[in-house]
């Protein structure tokens, strides 16, 4: 018998649309206002190209983890999935991996917000003290928000979701107004001929060079695989997660396309040279318009981090459902608010990131990492339940050869495809002057720490209960 309780936490529970919002809250961060100008550089007039095919890539490997949502509907995302079809062993890897490198990214992305408000308006965003004053401020800001409850995180997050839409679609809708009244437009194979300080901006386009363009867009994608870690809290997981995600990289790509399309024809060498930390709003003259563009970026780098700690904690929290950890994490507040798994989420991605001194490549190089393995264990998982292969009980989903094999094994090629293009120098090495002078020890530590350390540590000390 269903009490009233029961029917509140049912309503405060995600809806279809509150999916979709929070994973396009998941997914459009800081990239697509920081970062386009890198892409341009690269891949010149062919970017509009490369970011269509970063969005294939992301829709590709999207369907597969909707395919595994409709079979497992717990939360933990690629954590259930692998425990699904591989057993306790495999899926607790998995998950600790995984967990970590939620925590991490998390903490990323506030330093990420901190050391771009600072610039934004003045400050010096390489100053430890300034920047971990800010972080610390950005998590208590954090905590308050859950603390409310998960209603109100939900109302956060869509909340923030609209601020970033609005300021991206206001990105398209004055750049499209601008040529029309102006005329100011600039052919785009001109783009590839744009000069600084008499040399082109834009390489010679080489077969590997639109290949790490493609690897640099598809980052802009990636987070959709964070959605499903929450799926106890959403309405119907089984049904509404497999429609959610690839609805939301649609919006994404076409939001993406159209921002990057009118830079390229509004003011495409301000949107590469510029040394404004908001590249994206260079491309204006408008100093009203440069501002509600600034204000959409703070909005939407704040609206990915209370969405990364609606997702963090859920993961731990799904181990302990499963009694790989101790049931003790389960605990929930009166707002149906994961407490426990919260606070030690919040203290890694407070901690590490502090111990690392903010370096953020060192951090992002283990996030990159996780996010590639489960990029290729949750396609096999899908082909697993496919199969009927799985180690433990699935839903009896309606079964598809093309979304439950031909896409899976499509995103298995691509991620071979991406991990054979990374530019593994950049992450492990030390570049100056584009050479790799040395190696980067800091980088190789978090990746042995991150998958053989603490994994290893977590199996010892929770060996007894997950027998």
């Amino acid at each position: 018998m269903n009490t009233s309780k029961d029917t509140e936490r049912a309503n405060d529970k995600l809806g279809f649309w509150s999916i979709v919002l929070l994973a396009i809250n998941s997914i459009i961060g800081s990239g697509i206002f920081l970062t386009p100008g890198s892409v341009v550089s690269q891949a010149g007039s062919k970017s509009l190209v490369v970011y269509l095919i970063a969005a294939i890539f992301a829709a590709i490997l999207a369907i597969s983890f909707s395919a595994a949502a409709k079979y497992v509907t717990k939360s933990g995302a690629s954590y259930a999935y692998s425990k699904a079809a591989f057993g306790d062993n495999v899926g607790f890897y998995v998950g600790i991996l995984r967990y970590f490198s939620a925590s991490v990214a998390w903490g990323v992305m506030a330093v990420g917000v901190i050391k771009s408000t600072i610039s934004i308006f003045g400050g010096n965003p390489d100053s430890v003290m300034n920047v971990t004053i800010g972080f610390l401020v950005l998590m208590l800001l954090i905590t308050i928000i859950n603390l409310f409850g998960q209603k109100f995180v939900k109302f956060v997050m869509n909340i923030a979701t609209a601020g970033k839409l609005f300021a991206l679609v206001l990105i398209i809708v004055a750049g499209v107004i601008l040529l029309l009244t102006t005329g100011a437009s600039h052919n785009l194979a001109m783009v590839d001929q744009i000069t600084q300080n008499g040399h082109k901006i834009v390489p010679t386009l080489t077969t590997t060079g639109f290949v790490m363009a493609i690897v640099s867009a598809f980052y802009a994608f990636t987070g959709f695989e964070s959605v499903p870690s929450g799926s106890d809290d959403m309405q119907e997981p089984e049904k509404n997660l497999p429609r959610a995600i690839p609805l939301a990289i649609f919006v994404i790509a076409a939001i993406y396309i159209g921002v990057v399309a009118v830079g390229l024809v509004l003011n495409p060498k301000a949107l590469m040279t510029t040394k404004q930390v908001v590249a994206i709003s260079a491309i204006f003259d408008n100093e009203i318009l440069r501002d509600v563009i600034l204000v959409g970026a703070l909005v939407s780098m704040f609206g990915i981090n209370v969405a990364s700690s609606f997702n963090a904690p859920r993961i731990l929290e799904a181990m302990a459902r499963e009694k790989q950890l101790p049931s003790s994490l389960t605990k929930r507040t009166k707002n149906n608010f994961p407490i426990r798994t919260f606070f030690i989420s919040e203290a890694l991605a407070i901690l590490v990131p502090l111990a690392f001194q903010y370096n953020m490549v060192n951090l992002i190089t283990l996030s990159a990492m996780v996010r590639f393995l489960g990029f290729i264990i949750v396609p096999l998982a899908v082909i697993c339940f496919y199969f009927g292969k799985n180690k433990e009980q699935v839903l009896p989903a309606p079964k598809n050869v093309w979304t439950d094999i031909v896409i899976p094994i499509l995103s298995i090629i691509v991620v071979i495809f991406l991990l054979v293009k990374y530019n593994w120098q950049a992450q492990f090495g030390i570049i100056k002057n584009g050479q790799v002078v040395g190696i980067n020890w800091y980088a190789i530590l978090m990746m042995v720490f991150g998958f053989i350390i603490l994994p290893l540590l977590m199996f010892l000390f929770t060996k007894k209960k997950r027998k």
